[in-house]
């Protein structure tokens, strides 16, 4: 124990004065192993003719990724084996082939997101026919890199990479798309144009940095929170992104501000978070899963970073898991460590006791939860200026989970919805909207057939219903039940543990 105490005292020695590299040995045991078992899932997807990894999401053949190479090259240097910073140099060569130099376009400066992806058309689409946000996800790699490991690139291509920034951040300025309320992106923003501005002597860059970072900052403490709210994959970015203004801003206030608002995102999600059932609570501003321990969120993958893999809300490391592609941050968060405050640090460890949580997001939007010992739920107050219509979206506005007889962790998702509202009480959880409402439930083991209008009796929760809806329908998925509540105005969820 004293051991890997003293090797994080080490690692924080070195990552906090930002002097340099930080040798793997530094490391403790538990990060060692994780810098080793994701550097060698990643060598296993390496394709040495495109020098560039191929997806993690399975084992056959599959594009090239470009920001998850970059990624990978932040590992084979940390890690150092023989070999690896040839590696590395060669996918950063990689890697840097693909951006896209157009002065007068949309997409100039950001970076392909496949190796085969098209070149963007006249009438190329945001999102669909490029990704303006890779120039921030690779510009705060490229940073790592020669901020940390400058020593094991060749020169020439540590001069490469501080041009490839700056394109970034020229792009970024020429599309005039980013605001401060796109939370992971205006951090990272906010952390390679001060780096530009201040370590490659552009004082055009970093004026613009001290304006925005400050935009960023005081748009965040109106309410204490980001408008990008209660995201476990994004706030990992976000974590990211405010540990490297702490570590590297260019003034003491950038640094300050940094390290206040990662303080404060901490003990917000601790506040939320359940250690019994290793899931944060909704709801989900954005969110590609409903349970942590089932997918790759990189939140999960911070707190697997400082708990053991019993823990925290993390899957095992292997291909395939579901959104295995983010498993690349591991190396980049263990090169650039979040701090977590003593108290957060507590709710990671142990259920923390029953509570009801409420966090202004904005003037018009309050997320609410109630914390119970068995069984969570969350909703969102969106002064009725939201929806959730898509079965794929992102915006999760009313959650709930709870353990199951066998351990494991049931889960129910609004589905769809039209603009709403959504307010969890120690009473239960209440949904305000006109129109009709689907839930999809996850329980192993509940029948269709138990799931009625005014009740859902399901393995180890009982669930009344109080609503004005006309009717109910209910159909089977091959893992879920959703049920249809038809013409509605109001519904009340009130939960029991099943007897």
């Amino acid at each position: 124990m004293r051991q890997n105490h003293f090797s994080v005292l080490i690692a924080q020695a070195f990552l906090l004065t930002g002097c340099g590299v930080l040798p793997a040995a530094a490391l403790d045991a538990r990060g060692a192993d994780l810098l080793a078992q994701s550097v060698r899932l990643m060598d296993g997807r390496y394709d040495d003719r495109a020098a560039l990894i191929r997806s993690l999401s399975g084992n056959g053949p599959s594009p090239h990724l470009v920001r998850e190479s970059a990624l990978y090259a932040v590992g084979l240097l940390m890690r150092d084996h023989t070999g690896d910073r040839d590696r590395a140099a060669r996918i950063l060569d990689a890697v840097l082939r693909q951006q896209i130099y157009e002065p007068e376009e949309r997409w100039h400066g950001t970076f392909y997101k496949f190796a085969e992806d098209r070149h963007p058309p006249r009438t190329a689409r945001l999102w669909t026919d490029y990704d303006p946000n890779w120039r921030e996800f690779i510009g705060t790699t490229f940073q790592v890199i020669l901020t940390r490991f400058r020593d094991r690139i060749p020169k020439e291509l540590a001069a490469r990479m501080e041009k490839s920034i700056v394109l970034a951040l020229e792009g970024e300025i020429h599309e005039a798309r980013l605001k401060p309320s796109y939370t992971n992106i205006a951090l990272m923003y906010g952390a390679i144009a001060d780096y530009a501005g201040n370590r490659l002597n552009r004082p055009d860059l970093a004026r613009r940095a001290a304006a925005w970072t400050e935009s960023v900052y005081r748009e965040f403490k109106e309410h204490g929170a980001f408008p990008e709210f209660n995201s476990p994959t994004y706030y990992g970015p976000d974590l990211f992104g405010l540990a490297m203004w702490r570590a590297h801003g260019s003034t003491p206030r950038m640094r300050a501000i940094g390290a206040e608002m990662e303080a404060t995102l901490w003990r917000s999600i601790a506040a939320f978070y359940h250690a019994g059932l290793r899931n944060m609570s909704g709801p989900y501003d954005r969110s590609y899963g409903m349970d942590m321990r089932r997918y790759v969120s990189v939140t999960g993958l911070l707190l697997r970073t400082v708990l053991d893999a019993e823990q925290a809300p993390f899957p095992p490391f292997e291909i395939g898991v579901d959104h295995a592609n983010d498993l690349p941050y591991l190396p980049l968060t263990l090169a650039e460590p979040t701090q977590i405050p003593a108290g957060a640090m507590e709710s990671f460890r142990s259920f923390q006791g029953e509570r009801l949580v409420r966090q202004a997001i904005t003037s018009t939007r309050v997320a609410t939860a109630w914390i119970g010992a068995d069984y969570m739920y969350g909703g969102e107050s969106t002064s009725m200026t939201r929806d959730a219509l898509e079965p794929d979206g992102q915006f999760h506005a009313a959650t709930a989970h709870w353990r199951l007889p066998d351990g494991d962790v049931g889960w129910i998702r609004l589905l769809r919805a039209p603009r709403l509202d959504a307010t969890a009480s120690r009473e239960g959880l209440s949904i305000s909207c006109t129109g009709d409402m689907t839930f999809r439930i996850h329980a192993p083991g509940a029948a269709a057939s138990a799931i009625q209008r005014n009740h859902w009796t399901l393995p180890g929760l009982f669930v009344q219903v109080y609503t004005d809806a006309t009717g109910a329908e209910t159909s089977a998925g091959d893992d879920h039940v959703d049920i249809v509540y038809h013409d509605m105005t109001r519904l009340t969820l009130r939960f029991a543990t099943a007897k």
